[in-house]
């Protein structure tokens, strides 16, 4: 019985890339409102977040530059932007990696996992030591 555990346990960590690869709608967490759609792909055995498309409010630079970025982001287009890069898969859930916001400029730590009661929800985390955001994610696909 305890190999048969260990058996599932490793094939559900195996579904997992497959289960978060795909376009996601983002939502901002302050306004609730949706702000871009991500295309996380798989990249060397390790997870990466491209921005593809963004909602932009009237009166917002339909093509925003990341001008506050202080990384090699700085002043390239916020579409098309890998803004999640190096997630690995840890105790069923991703980290190691890190999360760039655009709007602000800065590069947060970063985890991510599926919410267990809903697949079609992805929990992004930002963290800089103890402080932390996290916004819930839309599975577009």
């Amino acid at each position: 019985m305890k190999y048969f555990s260990l058996l599932i346990a490793l094939f559900a960590s195996l579904a997992l890339p497959a289960q978060i690869v795909g376009k996601w709608k983002t939502m901002d967490d302050e306004t609730g409102k949706a702000r871009s759609i991500v295309e996380i792909y798989e990249q060397t055995g390790k997870l990466y977040g491209r921005i593809i498309e963004l909602y932009r409010e009237p009166g917002e630079d339909p093509e925003p530059l990341c001008v506050k970025c202080t990384d090699d982001r700085k002043n390239k287009p916020v579409k098309g932007m890998v803004i999640m890069r190096d997630m690995e898969l840890v105790d069923g859930f991703y980290k190691n990696g890190s999360i760039c916001d655009p709007k602000k400029g800065k590069v947060y730590n970063c985890e991510m996992w599926l919410d267990p009661n809903d697949k079609h929800k992805l929990q992004v985390r930002g963290y800089w030591g103890f402080l932390y955001r996290t916004q819930t994610w839309h599975r577009l696909q």
